[in-house]
């Protein structure tokens, strides 16, 4: 793959699951170089902590590897309510504004979608907001397709189709059981995939909004679709091993039945992505 990305840039841009996809890829071109010392992290977590920005270069290749923290790719920002208040509200209507100007990389890869729940968003109360307008009540479904269109428009009005390609990356399943990631929700028992499809659960209506969106886009949008192969993976999720001592590992603590265990599932994302740029080559070929 580092043939490929010879000369190129490549930025992750949205939540922690992208940022897993990232790790995922960085490690995996990482082993595939002889000389380590040809590595470079340029921004590293010093810089992710307070611009939300890591990038590692690779420079026998002249390629960059980025992520650029974008939960929601609309802005967060904080404004005072009629008391004077200072509220954290998400504004639908405005593109994030990155750190660093990703705009013209070579490849993007996109998503959001796990911090679009009711606990992330205040319930949806006086946190979303238009212009002026900060909506008293707003479904999260709905915001979500809000800011999906003006992430799309920003697309649309800001990459050149010519140069960049552009994907994005469906909703990565969880799996909790008995409850959420802040009630008791587990999944440190778990050793074996679903086998039984009925036992998956429903596709989530947030990934048919994205496919509509992508669908009324003029820039091409290629679609990681990897709602279903992660819905099997019970068995993958970093839960109470995430922490270095056996000691530490008691079903009590928050389990982490979101993220996933690297190597792991995420390397499959990557594959996905290969095969995907791949065939958009051989589609543009064709088409010349």
């Amino acid at each position: 793959m580092l043939r490929m990305l010879r000369g190129k840039r490549m930025v992750f841009v949205g939540d922690s699951l992208n940022r897993n996809m990232w790790q995922s890829l960085v490690c995996a071109l990482r082993e595939s170089v002889e000389n380590k010392s040809r590595i470079f992290e340029i921004e590293g977590r010093r810089e992710f902590r307070t611009r939300g920005f890591y990038s590692f270069n690779f420079v026998d290749h002249n390629c960059s590897i980025d992520f650029v923290k974008s939960p929601f790719l609309v802005q967060e920002w904080r404004s005072s309510d009629r008391r004077g208040n200072r509220r954290e509200r998400l504004r639908l209507d405005m593109i994030q504004t990155p750190s660093f100007n990703y705009h013209d990389a070579d490849i993007i890869i996109f998503n959001t979608g796990h911090w679009w729940t009711h606990q992330k968003t205040y319930r949806g109360k006086n946190y979303f907001q238009e212009g002026r307008k900060v909506y008293n009540r707003l479904e999260v479904n709905e915001a979500y397709k809000k800011a999906l269109w003006t992430w799309a428009k920003w697309v649309d009005s800001n990459i050149n189709r010519s140069h960049t390609r552009v994907f994005f990356g469906g909703y990565s399943a969880s799996h909790f059981r008995k409850g959420k990631w802040d009630s008791g929700g587990h999944c440190h028992e778990e050793r074996q995939p679903v086998t039984n499809d009925t036992l998956l659960k429903p596709y989530p209506l947030m990934m048919k909004i994205l496919e509509s969106v992508i669908s009324e886009m003029k820039t091409p949008v290629f679609y990681l679709n990897i709602t279903r192969m992660t819905g099997y993976r019970k068995d993958g999720h970093p839960s109470v091993y995430r922490k270095p001592n056996v000691h530490q590992r008691i079903p009590g603590i928050i389990q982490d039945c979101s993220h996933w265990c690297l190597p792991g599932v995420p390397d499959s994302w990557n594959e996905l992505f290969y095969a995907t740029y791949l065939l958009s080559h051989h589609d543009l070929s064709s088409n010349h």
